[in-house]
């Protein structure tokens, strides 16, 4: 029968879920709002990218300090603090009034996401042992990846019964009900003698990270060849190398940047950033697809994206199962073998194939994401000791929502450039033809204002013609992945793991 700290660790995992699942949705349920708040606010282009951008931005430029400063004062502390910031920046993105005002809320609730998700890694890590370190885990991404339906689900019911504010405060009651759970059911955890503090190195990766992060927001709309953004890439190339000289040399680092020498480690974090650009890139073409070309509004899109969810949840479980059993590189090299099959069949999508073919694949590339993501973190995990597990789990969030924002700003760039190319707009005035050029839902738009039926039937097959580019892409990066994760991964790699009874691990009930 389980001792009754061990019941609290799995009440306190639940508490845990509830945190990311938030994180989930909240970059989804922009998708449904933002036609919305265009008028609400009077919000130009521009302005709506930034409410999207602001939050990206702010998230992968704060974790790695976030997982240091986790270690050294208490993870169940800074989470606290990370779901407090987040309920805040809900509340004022709710109510605000201007769309710099929601830019601004925005970013602090990137804020608050950076300072959540590795913390509940991390947690994790410190919790539990490496037998049920796995199941853990894939509880905490299954919430997430739950998430990512909900968002517009959830968003496109709020917005027919509410205004445009109630997406934001649908955050807030989750995180509050995750606070009174945290405090009341997770011991405190943090690194027993940590190290000064390492100003220096924190400066350096918060800069260096914002920097390349918007560099890559800012390279498909101005141009990769852009002074502007070839600059930014530069700043950061110099601040990210020098973080890395910094931290190799000074007797404390924030990062112990060591850890990379071990290949289980390595190909871990690779393989996670693999996984999640195959994902990012699924989503960045799928639900447009879905709206503008197949026809469905906000709310059935969501609802059609559930099977890439079962598949997601299925492969979750069965690749922490096999993981469990003969280690991490089978699974993951299984896992991104099945994600390449899925995104190459969907790599032949047509006008014509509707929506029981991309059902199909959707599962199957799902099946192969959730089969590799859960085992890639795992081993990240399995190798880290407990004292520096905020830290350690910090790099692989920071590498995937980097790797995440580069990817898709390469994948906007192809698919703008097929679809632009691709788009008939022969007879359009010079202003149609530029909101046409915009995107696929400008081209829908101008369409209906002159009357063009051909012109919408020129978008659908421009779109599908960039959707298979960036779809055959994804799938080629994934199977690549899957051939270096059968070469260099270990077999078996090492499991660390945590004593929950060890003072490393547990600090206070």
């Amino acid at each position: 029968m389980p001792s009754t700290a061990e019941r609290q660790r799995w009440w306190a995992l639940g508490a845990l879920t509830l945190a990311v699942l938030t994180i989930g949705f909240d970059v989804t349920i922009m998708n449904v709002a933002l036609p919305t708040m265009a008028t609400e606010l009077s919000a130009g282009t521009d302005a709506l990218q930034w409410i999207v951008n602001s939050y990206i931005l702010l998230f992968a430029g704060l974790m790695l300090p976030v997982g240091a400063i986790a270690d050294r004062y208490g993870r169940r502390r800074v989470l606290l603090i990370g779901l407090a910031i987040f309920a805040g920046a809900s509340l004022w993105a709710a109510w605000a009034d201007t769309s710099d005002a929601v830019v601004a809320a925005r970013a602090v609730l990137g804020a608050g996401a950076a300072v959540i998700m590795p913390t509940t890694l991390a947690t994790i890590a410190v919790l539990f042992a490496p037998a049920d370190r796995g199941k853990a885990l894939s509880i905490v991404v299954m919430g997430m990846g739950a998430g990512i339906p909900l968002g517009p689900i959830i968003g496109g019911w709020l917005l027919e019964h509410f205004w445009w504010g109630s997406i934001f405060l649908v955050n807030v009651p989750i995180i509050a009900a995750a606070m009174v759970a945290i405090a009341l059911l997770m011991p405190e955890s943090r690194d027993p003698a940590p190290p000064r503090p390492d100003v220096l190195g924190g400066l350096l990766s918060i800069a260096g990270l914002l920097s390349l992060v918007w560099a890559a927001i800012e390279a498909p709309d101005r141009g990769w060849g852009d002074p502007v953004v070839l600059g930014g890439f530069a700043v950061a190339a110099l601040l990210l190398g020098a973080f890395v000289w910094w931290e190799l040399r000074t007797r404390q680092p924030m990062i112990d940047l060591r850890l990379f020498r071990g290949r289980q480690f390595t190909w871990g974090n690779i393989n996670a950033t693999v996984v999640s650009f195959a994902l990012f890139g699924l989503l960045f073409v799928v639900p447009l697809y879905l709206q503008f070309v197949l026809g469905y509004d906000a709310l059935a899109t969501g609802l059609r994206l559930l099977p890439l969810i079962a598949g997601f949840v299925v492969g979750v479980g069965v690749g922490t199962r096999i993981a469990g059993r003969i280690g991490h590189r089978i699974p993951i090299a299984t896992g991104l073998l099945l994600t390449a099959v899925g995104l190459g069949i969907g790599a032949t999508t047509t006008v014509d194939s509707g929506f029981g073919f991309a059902a199909g694949w959707y599962a199957v590339a799902g099946l192969g994401i959730g089969s590799a993501l859960t085992p890639s973190m795992d081993a990240v995990l399995a190798v880290l000791p407990p004292e520096r597990a905020g830290s350690g789990t910090a790099i692989t969030m920071t590498l995937r929502q980097a790797g995440g924002a580069l990817g898709v700003a390469v994948l906007g760039s192809l698919l703008s450039q097929v679809y632009v190319d691709r788009l008939d707009v022969t007879g359009l005035p010079a202003p149609a033809v530029e909101v046409a050029h915009d995107s696929i839902a400008g081209a829908v738009a101008v369409a209906a204002r002159v009357g063009n039926p051909a012109l919408v039937d020129s978008a659908h097959a421009a779109y599908v013609e960039g959707m298979q580019l960036v779809l055959l892409t994804c799938a080629v990066i994934a199977a690549v992945g899957a051939v270096l994760t059968v070469v260099f991964m270990p077999a078996r790699g090492r499991q660390l793991g945590a004593d929950p009874a060890r003072p490393a691990a547990t600090v206070r009930g």
